[in-house]
């Protein structure tokens, strides 16, 4: 016992890390009551690594950006756990590299769905990011503004991510990623944000900043997955009927789409998309399974649609988008 109690707290000791100290302490207390094995004493010391986290308005928020009052933002953290965020006024990208031996320079910039009132940060944001690295692609977790801010509930998200693409492209040599070969993947309203990436990166939704800003915001590929508010007034419950702003040229992005069919409406307008791509010779790959609903991540499940980052991973190896250079 005292062997296991003196190994993980030596090295704590060794990062001098305060944090470190009383976490590992507190962690031995428990082993000795029994109540965590040696092993996940071990887990837990060595989980949650530092990673990089990138501001994408260092300088501030682009002009005319809405900011809540303290008490709405009080009441909002209030209800903030470690899977979902509830508020978010300063953006960001967090990094996630894939082993060395394993990148093979692609990029990808992950969308968390929630509604646009919340992100589901952990299974819609950092699961997908470490599947991504385990495959040998860098991922970019993005934390957009939330909740909704206007009643065009993408604008200042569309702000984000744009500026996201941008800055990852414009820093591709720090992370060793191809410019060419970075796309964007998104869940339920991430989804859609996927989709207005693809699909209005020629849209100017902010006034340049910096020299990043001067390099394009079209992703390479998107991945909108189980998209939401696909139609009319955000609406994908009640008909199969398209959004205005879904408009497909000859320049739209490669598109890889993963929904089921009993998900309200949102199978039936994956494939009215589908045809769209069709029409454009936009290559594309859509995947609609018969149930499985909403909102799973690439969580088990039981259903088959728990298999689609696996057809993901085809895919992206089919468009030679994750071979090495």
């Amino acid at each position: 016992m005292n062997a296991l109690l003196t190994s993980p707290l030596s090295r704590i000791e060794n990062k001098r890390n305060t944090f470190a100290c009383v976490s590992g302490l507190m962690l031995a207390l428990m082993l000795s009551a029994g109540a965590l094995s040696a092993q996940e004493v071990t887990s837990e010391i060595h989980e949650a690594p530092q990673r990089e986290m990138v501001k994408l308005w260092p300088k501030g928020l682009p002009e005319g950006a809405m900011v809540f009052s303290k008490e709405k933002i009080a009441e909002l953290k209030k209800k903030e756990t470690k899977q979902r965020l509830t508020y978010v006024q300063e953006p960001t990208l967090e990094v996630f590299l894939p082993p060395s031996d394993k990148a093979n320079g692609a990029a990808v910039v992950v969308c968390p769905g929630g509604g646009y009132n919340i992100l589901a940060i952990e299974h819609e944001g950092i699961d997908i990011a470490q599947w991504f690295n385990s495959i040998g692609v860098t991922a970019f977790v993005l934390r957009y503004r939330i909740p909704r801010r206007t009643e065009t509930i993408h604008k200042e998200p569309m702000q984000d991510v744009q500026r996201a693409i941008r800055l990852v492209r414009h820093q591709s040599e720090k992370w060793k990623i191809d410019p060419e070969r970075i796309g964007v993947l998104g869940f339920s309203a991430g989804g859609h944000l996927t989709l207005m990436s693809g699909l209005q990166y020629d849209t100017t939704c902010y006034e340049p900043v910096d020299d990043a800003d001067q390099v394009s915001a079209r992703p390479d590929f998107i991945c909108p997955i189980y998209a939401a508010f696909m139609g009319p007034n955000y609406e994908d419950r009640k008909t199969t009927e398209l959004s205005e702003l879904i408009k497909v040229t000859e320049s739209t992005p490669p598109t890889f789409m993963a929904v089921t069919l009993d998900d309200a409406m949102r199978g039936a307008q994956a494939a009215a998309f589908l045809v769209r791509l069709k029409e454009n010779k936009i290559p594309a790959e859509l995947h609609v399974y018969v149930n499985g609903g909403h909102g799973y991540g690439i969580r088990k499940t039981g259903n088959p649609v728990s298999k689609w980052n696996q057809q993901l991973a085809d895919w992206l190896d089919v468009m030679k988008l994750t071979s090495k250079k």
